[in-house]
């Protein structure tokens, strides 16, 4: 059921939502137009951040330059400002929304990963306020908290502009924002791992998953190690957590042995941390996202959802400022 749902929204955001940005350009070039292409990434790089939904953001900057075009820019004192506080009422109203379609969803729901540039894993608060650990851990806040820990954690925006945008005083923000923050910390990882331990790591995986080498991979996973796969009702997945490393060797060899496959896999970036994308017989067949602590992998997250792999074929522009 919830992939004929998924679908539907799909075509509805193909036929219905064109990129904002192409539809200003299509339009006669003026001051509004101009600002608002400016802004553009950051606009988007705001609403994913909020819902972890590349189309969901896509539908929010609609929504946002509908409203915006509208606007009497000789009252906007900051462009900037006004913009944001129109796209995170707009992701605000998403949340809500998307919070009704993932209760139906089958099995975990995964953010959509997004292939990124250099720059974006370049920018260490950018990558881990992106990284696939931190955004399952934003799901964990009420929108309120999730909007004004964005804005504030991510974005460094003031109380007063958060205040404006989440239709909140300054001082029930600044309550908020600790909140949220003492949440975030308690479940974030608790060690900083290096570049040279996550590349170790990583090949180390990768050499262990293509050869079906058990010990190989035990001996690169916490033996709290969780994994979490996202098939969205439309490919196989488990439809709950693989939690501890021995249960999810025998998921992953169990796996590509119960079926007989050929399974190939190639570094990548997606969400401005490393990440694998795996082929299956020759074939994409989805993107695998990791968690590291202390130089070993706590968390695996396997995305095989195709409506949610349309981002990793080009590079997604994002933006803190």
């Amino acid at each position: 059921m919830i992939h004929r749902t998924e679908q539907v929204w799909s075509n509805r955001t193909a036929a219905n939502n064109k990129d904002p940005a192409v539809d200003a350009r299509e339009h006669a070039t003026n001051p509004a137009t101009e600002i608002f292409v400016a802004h553009r990434n950051l606009l988007f790089t705001v609403a994913y951040e909020m819902l972890g939904s590349a189309a969901d953001a896509e539908d929010v900057l609609q929504e946002t330059w509908l409203r915006w075009v509208k606007v009497d820019l000789g009252q906007v004192s900051d462009e900037r400002a006004y913009l944001v506080r129109i796209t995170t009422r707009q992701a605000l109203n998403r949340l809500r929304t998307m919070k009704r379609r993932k209760e139906s969803y089958v099995g975990p729901w995964l953010p959509e990963p997004l292939l990124t540039a250099p720059d974006v894993a370049e920018d260490v608060e950018l990558a881990e306020s992106m990284s696939m650990a931190l955004m399952l851990v934003l799901e964990t806040l009420s929108p309120t908290e999730r909007a004004v820990f964005v804005l504030r954690e991510v974005f460094d925006l003031g109380y007063d502009e958060i205040a404006a945008a989440v239709d909140k005083t300054p001082a029930a923000v600044r309550q908020i924002a600790h909140r949220a923050r003492q949440h975030v910390d308690a479940r974030r990882p608790r060690s900083v791992v290096s570049p040279s331990q996550t590349r170790a790591a990583l090949e180390s995986f990768q050499r262990a998953l293509e050869t079906g080498d058990p010990q190989g991979l035990l001996d690169v996973l916490a033996p709290e190690v969780v994994l979490m796969s996202d098939g969205g009702g439309i490919k196989q997945a488990a439809l709950r957590p693989v939690i501890g490393a021995e249960k999810v060797v025998r998921f992953i060899i169990g796996g590509t042995a119960k079926f007989g496959i050929t399974l190939t896999t190639a570094p990548t970036v997606v969400n401005g941390n490393p990440a694998l994308v795996l082929h299956v017989n020759g074939e994409m067949d989805g993107i695998l996202a990791f968690r590291f602590e202390d130089a070993r992998i706590t968390g695996l997250y396997f995305v095989r959802n195709p409506e949610k792999l349309t981002r990793i074929a080009s590079e997604t522009s994002l933006t803190l400022r």
